[in-house]
């Protein structure tokens, strides 16, 4: 097996782990029932009850399509993402942090050394289309259409001296057209095809589908941590230690991840929008992470799709579940990162370790673990909140904790709120301010008063740490301290 670290690498090590991975040859339609039966096995997050936290899922016969796998679930579990990296689950966020400021930057590799090209599909082909092409499953039937939901799109500046990569929701609209939506301000892809669009040119971009996590993970990164032309590659290359290959791109002047599955080829159209729904009229989009469907938005970008490319070997369509807890190790443990890195900068010493749970999304709360060392630092809990909120408008609740408490723990959490906490001391609410558009309860017949515009939130602190002066009065029952406890279970 190659040294080089790919999806395959991934899942051979992760089949040497008891309960991280399962496979079924059992018949699954792509169309709803793939999700549904996840669901129930180990989505996890936010995701409609029943579910609970499992495996990572290969599903080796799917309906409509002889030749391809569909990967479910393979970062819906915290823990496992940490086997993944071969690192501390606890501490991913200070891992990435450290990725993020040492980066190993992607290198070019030949056609002979890039296996995401061993077949290729040109648009041009009489029998072109992309729906049969690629197996991209939906959430619901109520979803717009089939979504590629973990694609790793990858463009430049039109001069070529700035790339990026992003992911994004992609519905296919039809045999060579893809919808995508670019959430507004935030997104570098979004500025590149803002340039392009301004000159009336399609932008070239490649959209890479099935890779190893590191990449899909080290893609979420945002600004300020990642500002425009920090190429999040560098992110994977850190953690693997080893850079990411690049080939050139079969039909447009644009790289693709070499090791990928599925590549798609194509061009972001200027001044074509798509009605996302349009082949549905459902009203809908797909499940987002806050654990409700999206609104079908009225006009998409669109991608033209000019080819094809994956494996020649049963390539693997990898695909998450809006709400899932993937999501949350897809988009949380970056934001951790970025947190750690903001803070420790501005009140070093005083942030011991950040969490954004599944209950947020990932992206929607964080708890954050404090370390008070005399009275001068009662306060600071306070401002390492509000420091996370000017970097991160997504965030809405920030939950503040003792180092004595474990952050990954929620009864744990929620204890402080029961037992170190007082409503009308503790309680920071922080109204009119910008947070996230598929937030459903931030409309302006929500609350009038302080939502103006759609997409506006009132801010949420819970101060659960126990003030300086008073922590001989919070200390925990203190129990044995026994080193062989776990022979008692032999």
């Amino acid at each position: 097996m190659t040294d080089k670290y790919d999806l395959r690498k991934v899942l051979a090590e992760l089949k040497q782990l008891p309960g991280q991975y399962h496979e079924t040859d059992v018949e699954i339609d792509p169309n709803a029932e793939l999700s549904g039966v996840y669901r129930y096995i180990g989505a996890g997050g936010t995701v409609e009850r029943p579910t609970q936290e499992g495996p990572a899922m290969m599903f080796n016969h799917v309906k409509g399509f002889s030749q391809t796998r569909v990967l479910m679930g393979l970062m819906a579990s915290r823990k496992r993402v940490g086997a993944m990296f071969h690192h501390d689950y606890q501490t991913l966020g200070k891992f990435l942090n450290d990725s993020v400021s040492n980066p190993i930057w992607p290198q070019t590799v030949s056609e002979a050394e890039a296996p995401a090209h061993e077949v290729v599909h040109h648009a041009t082909d009489s029998d072109f289309d992309i729906r049969k092409l690629v197996a991209a499953p939906t959430n619901t039937p109520e979803d717009a259409g089939p979504y590629v939901t973990v694609g790793v799109v990858l463009g430049s500046n039109m001069a070529k001296t700035k790339s990026d990569v992003t992911i994004h929701r992609m519905v296919l609209e039809s045999k060579d057209k893809i919808g995508i939506y670019i959430m507004p301000g935030g997104r570098h892809i979004g500025a590149f095809a803002a340039e392009y669009e301004k000159a009336n040119k399609p932008m070239p971009i490649t959209v890479s589908i099935g890779l190893d996590p590191a990449i899909t993970i080290g893609a979420t990164f945002e600004p300020p941590t990642t500002p425009i032309g920090y190429n999040e590659l560098g992110v994977a290359g850190a953690i693997r230690q080893q850079p990411v290959d690049l080939v050139k791109g079969v039909t447009v002047d644009e790289k693709a991840i070499a090791r990928s599955e599925y590549t798609l080829e194509g061009y972001i159209m200027p001044n074509q929008r798509i009605q996302e729904d349009i082949n549905t009229h459902t009203g809908k989009a797909m499940p987002e992470f806050p654990g409700y469907d999206g609104d079908a938005n009225p006009a998409l970008q669109v991608i033209k799709v000019t080819a094809v490319t994956h494996r020649k070997d049963n390539p693997i369509m990898q695909s998450v579940i809006g709400p899932s807890e993937e999501h949350v190790s897809m988009a949380g443990i970056p934001t951790e990162a970025s947190i750690l890195q903001l803070v420790n900068r501005a009140i070093p010493g005083k942030v011991l370790n950040v969490y954004n749970p599944p209950a947020g999304g990932g992206k929607l709360m964080t708890i954050m673990q404090i370390h008070k060392e005399n009275e001068a630092d009662e306060g600071i809990q306070r401002q390492a909140a509000l420091l996370a909120f000017s970097a991160f408008k997504e965030l809405k609740t920030v939950i503040l904790v003792d180092e004595d408490v474990d952050i990954f723990d929620m009864n744990d959490v929620i204890w402080t709120m029961n037992t170190r906490f007082q409503a009308d001391q503790d309680l920071m609410v922080l109204p009119g301010m910008r947070n996230h558009p598929l937030d459903p309860s931030e409309r302006p017949q929500y609350d009038p008063k302080s939502i103006r515009f759609r997409g506006m939130s009132s801010k949420l602190v819970i101060d659960g740490t126990v003030p300086f002066d008073m922590k001989d009065q919070f200390k925990r029952a203190h129990f044995m301290a026994v080193k062989d406890w776990q022979k008692y279970l032999k």
